[in-house]
This record gives C-alpha cells, sequence and structure tokens, in this order.
C-alpha cells in the first residue's frame, strides 16, 4: 500500500510517501517556515534533493504545494497517515479520521497547543481536497496510554485529575513501538524487558515488557524527565512559584524558558546541538562537559528507573539522532550503567549502519543494541491495518 505520511508542526509540514510492503521511499520533504517569511519546501526524489521558495501563509497552501509535487512522482496515494503528537485521553490505539475523531484532536489540543490545532488543520484539509482517500490519526501518546495507573497517576487530587485529565501520557509512542517491534524480530523473541532509549533533540526512556508500555519518562507533556536539546526536563515543579514569585517571571516567560531555552542549550551556553557541545568538550570548554556529564547522569539514572518499573531489563536499544549517531553519547551513557552490568566493545560502538546491530560483549548483563527508529514506516502500517 503506498501511503503518505504527515507530520505537521506549529511552523512546518513534514512528509513522505512510501509503500509499505517494500518499504520504498518514493518521495519525502519538509515545508519549513509556514507562516514565516523565508518559507520553502526541501524536497527528495530518488536521491536527489531541491529547495524550493515558496510563499507558504498556512499549512492549507502548505500541503497544497505539497500534493502538487507528488503530482510528478508516479505513485498512486492510496492513505494519508497522520502523526498527532497529543491523543490524551481519547486514543489508546490509532483510528481512523472520522467527524468525531478529528473532534477529539481538537479537544485535547490545549495538551500540545504547538501541534494539535495545526494536525487538525491538515487532517481537514486532507478530507476535503481528496474525500475518497481515508486518513488515519496515529498518536504519539498511544502506546503509553495503557501502562499500569501506578505509573500514569500523579499524586494530586482525584477531583483535579478527572476533570482536568492530568496524568502521564508521554510521547515518542510511535518510535518506542516501532523499536520494541525491530528488537523483538531482530533478538528473536529473546528480548522480554526493553529499555528504549530515544535520544535526539527531544528524548525519552521507554520502559517495554513483552511489548507492553509499563512507563515513560516524559509526562503531562514532552517537557519532563531527561535533559533536552532546549528542554529542562525533570526539576522541582516549585522552581515555576518561586520564579514567579521571586523572579517576577510570567507563566509564558518560565513556560519559554523551560522549553526552548534550557536543556543542553543552557547549560553549555553553546548549543542545543550535541555535535556542538561534543566538539566544544573536546576543545576544553567547561560548560560543554559538565553539560555531556549530567545528560550521561541522567539517561543513566532515569534508565534504571525504567528497568525498576519492570523488575528487571535484559535488553537496551539506542535510537533517534544522538542514540543513532553519537559513539560519545552512548560510551558516556554506558560508562555509568556499568554497575548493572552493561559491558559495550568500543569497536563495535564506532560502526555506523542503517541496521540494527549489537554494540555489547557477549560478557554484558545487558544486551545493547543501535536501532534506527523508523516513525513515518510505523505510521504507513498503521494506516495499512486501519484502511488496507
Amino acid at each position: 500500500m503506498n501511503v503518505l505520511v504527515v507530520n505537521a508542526g506549529s511552523s512546518s509540514l513534514k512528509y513522505q510517501l512510501l509503500n509499505t510492503q517494500t518499504r520504498e521511499v518514493f518521495a519525502k520533504g519538509n515545508c519549513e517556515r509556514i507562516g514565516i517569511d523565508g518559507s520553502f519546501i526541501g524536497h527528495e526524489e530518488n536521491g536527489v534533493k531541491d529547495k524550493l521558495e515558496v510563499a507558504l501563509p498556512d499549512h492549507k497552501t502548505a500541503i497544497q504545494h505539497v500534493f502538487d509535487i507528488l503530482k510528478t512522482v508516479d505513485q498512486p496515494i492510496e492513505g494519508i497517515g497522520h502523526r498527532v503528537v497529543q491523543g490524551g485521553w481519547y486514543f489508546p490505539e490509532s483510528a481512523v479520521v472520522t467527524d468525531e475523531t478529528l473532534g477529539w484532536v481538537r479537544e485535547v489540543a490545549p495538551l500540545a497547543p504547538l501541534h494539535n490545532y495545526a494536525e487538525a488543520d491538515v487532517i481537514e484539509i486532507c478530507r476535503d481536497m481528496f474525500p475518497e482517500l481515508g486518513n488515519v490519526i496515529v498518536p504519539d501518546t498511544a502506546f503509553h496510554y495503557n501502562m499500569p495507573e501506578h505509573a500514569w497517576r500523579y499524586a494530586i487530587p482525584r477531583d483535579i485529575v478527572d476533570k482536568y485529565h492530568v496524568r502521564k501520557y508521554g510521547a515518542h509512542g510511535t518510535s518506542h513501538r516501532f523499536i520494541w517491534r525491530t528488537v523483538n524480530e531482530f533478538m528473536e523473541g529473546k528480548t522480554h524487558k526493553l529499555v528504549s532509549c530515544h535520544l535526539g533533540s527531544g528524548a525519552s526512556l521507554c520502559a517495554i515488557e513483552d511489548g507492553k508500555c509499563m512507563d515513560t519518562t516524559m509526562g503531562l507533556t514532552p517537557l519532563d524527565g531527561l535533559i533536552m536539546g532546549t528542554r529542562c526536563g525533570t526539576v522541582d515543579p516549585a522552581t515555576v512559584f518561586y520564579l514567579n514569585r521571586v523572579a517576577g517571571m510570567s507563566i509564558d516567560d518560565i513556560d519559554t524558558m523551560m522549553n526552548k531555552q534550557s536543556g543542553l542549550l543552557a547549560v553549555s551556553a553553546k548549543s542545543s546541538d550535541s555535535r556542538d557541545i561534543e566538539e566544544g568538550m573536546n576543545a576544553g570548554d567547561e560548560n560543554c562537559k559538565m553539560a555531556m556529564e549530567m545528560f550521561y547522569y541522567r539517561t543513566s539514572q532515569l534508565f534504571a528507573e525504567m528497568a525498576a518499573s519492570m523488575e528487571g531489563v535484559d535488553t537496551m536499544a539506542f535510537t533517534a539522532g544522538i542514540g543513532e549517531n553519537s559513539v560519545t553519547m552512548r560510551a558516556g551513557v554506558a560508562e555509568r550503567l556499568k554497575w548493572m552490568g552493561v559491558e559495550i566493545d568500543p569497536e563495535l560502538n564506532k560502526i555506523r549502519s542503517d541496521d540494527p546491530r549489537v554494540i555489547s560483549t557477549p560478557d554484558s548483563a545487558i544486551t545493547v543494541l543501535v536501532v534506527p527508529t523508523n516513525e513515518e514506516l510505523m505510521i504507513a502500517l498503521d494506516v495499512e491495518e486501519l484502511l488496507g
């Protein structure tokens, strides 16, 4: 089945047209700076990259351009899959778009206002433009929906939890689900307790026992958990009250600071990109060194927390931008997990590949893998399952 996968952000729209059987990607690209001056579309087809400078005042214009571009690709679109950041309390799994399910995406949008509203608009546009095509909602939170209550419930009054749906929702669920599926196949069913480590600009860990999410590090929103590119991760909630009362910062100011001005960017005082920070550390920059040390520390600390949620762990999988590509970061995290019996082979760790691979030694108590994620394929497979 040929599926168009759409991932709409607040000012961007990524797309990919692929076949679920052959896994061939026919075309992909990104509409950037939507609603901002200097907008353009970066398009790739048959290995050839092109940059189209076009006015993109809104998402409707962007998706119209995408469909126009894809007319030159000699492949029919048979279904559309939409990545939705927040499924809230409505989506334990992916769902076909109807008036009702689209309404749910809008209803839970206050939990992810920068994404869900744009995603709902794009879904509506796709339905209007191509009513003959089925659309599927694939929420990033769905995989975590049925984690145990003791993991998702916060220790705050039940009436608040019930009225405002305050709970741990997690994120990166589509990636974590793909990692479990790939690891299970690669390990021939020998993995039972996996910690999936999605380490990128946004980062989260997920404890997966026999295919079921037992816990994850992101919370009500993607701000909680690990230190990320520009997000602070877990801090004492009273930090918000303190900064509001003593520093005179507004809630919006604190929100912006914690989401866009913190994390690796804040600690390194250099960049949100781990490659720049590694370079700085190697050049002797103490701030960059501290940023790396804090990332190793928090990742290893929360890895142990995820293992505790399953009362054990047999496999660890690094994935996403940092997890797949940073030899240094993997080694640093593994070094801090030696007490758990983690041992990686330095030479295997250096190998670059697009395939799943083991990087641990035969004596390691935990099998350590590097597994490239493929959220687009996972979304496309859901579309095939629901529409095919």
